[in-house]
């Protein structure tokens, strides 16, 4: 799927200034105006549809039930095929129920002969009441799979929002302290993925659903973790600073830890995001998709996060950027 041409697009859309946006971007792409909670839209629309992308929000009951109500009322010699967006935060809730941040775990998941770990994961984790919704639904009518991305980073290229989470909000919390952010010991894994190569996983499963299911998993056991590598996030603290102080923004190279408390007033559930531990590899992409990521490290691209969230947010150079360079 390199060209919309190949296919009958419809988006949704929450109002007409993003809808401008896109169709000017995307003048193809038909427009669907509604929220989340616009049930009868989503399940109406999810009827008409043969693949429902759903990325908007891992955590959303009610387009989660909406969708799978839609695609359910496919015929079995056309089934309906949902490719949703989750995440690695699934795999938090180890250290997040026993409030351990920090310290690392040795503990790794995988999507392949380690699936039904995953699929059994305790109720409480996040993101697994919708998961559980996504995976129920498979049936000879609805065939489902789940998309789980660890910490992403990178530039994206789409019409609406560019920027991710876990590093960008990292470098804005080192640029506002003047130093260096870590929870605890800083010692926690998370693994990662560049956007433009977790996009490629999209791709790969929106193509294998347009022939009727590919060479795709769907079903109970079609998660697919999409990392390319890990990082301990202590280290990254270092590098997030180091770029900063480098580009004059900061006067200070220092890293400090912080109290749980506190790193959850500089950003929500920072404690989870730099301080659990989510580990995983991704071997269903790399096996059934021919998926093999090509993009930039996260420690290459940390650089330009830092001068991205300085630009966005006014911080101007200081002398910093005199004894650095």
């Amino acid at each position: 799927m390199r060209s919309t041409e190949q296919y009958e697009v419809a988006a949704l859309v929450r109002n007409s200034d993003k809808g401008a946006q896109i169709a000017s971007q995307y003048p193809t792409i038909r427009l669907v105006y509604g929220g989340l909670d616009s049930a009868e839209t989503l399940e109406e629309e999810a009827r008409k549809a043969d693949i429902v992308l759903h990325c908007a929000d891992a955590d959303h009951v009610v387009a989660a039930e909406a969708l799978t109500k839609g695609l359910a009322a496919h015929a079995s010699d056309r089934p309906g095929y949902i490719i949703h967006t989750s995440g690695t935060g699934i795999l938090l809730f180890a250290d997040t129920e026993r409030q351990i941040f920090g310290e690392a775990s040795q503990k790794i998941y995988n999507d392949w002969d380690g699936v039904s770990e995953v699929t059994t994961i305790p109720d409480f984790a996040l993101h697994r009441n919708v998961d559980k919704i996504i995976l129920a639904s498979g049936s000879s009518n609805v065939k489902p799979a789940i998309v789980c991305p660890p910490t992403i980073y990178g530039q994206g290229r789409g019409p609406g929002n560019q920027r991710s989470i876990q590093l960008p909000e990292l470098s804005r919390c080192t640029l506002e302290m003047g130093h260096g952010i870590q929870v605890g010991a800083g010692k926690t894994y998370w693994t990662n993925v560049h956007v433009h190569d977790l996009s490629e996983v999209f791709v790969a499963l929106v193509e294998a659903a347009a022939a009727g299911g590919g060479n795709a998993s769907w079903g109970a056991e079609a998660y697919y973790f999409t990392e390319n590598g890990e990082h301990v996030w202590g280290e990254i603290s270092k590098a997030v600073v180091s770029a900063a102080y480098k580009g004059g923004f900061v006067l200070s190279d220092e890293v400090k830890p912080h109290s749980n408390d506190e790193i959850n007033d500089m950003c929500h559930f920072g404690t989870g995001l730099w301080g659990a531990n989510s580990r995983c590899r991704a071997i269903r992409a790399r096996k059934l998709l021919g998926w093999s990521p090509k993009g930039k490290s996260i420690e290459e691209e940390i650089p330009d996060t830092v001068a991205f969230e300085a630009d966005l947010r006014g911080f101007v150079k200081h002398h910093a950027a005199k004894v650095t360079s």
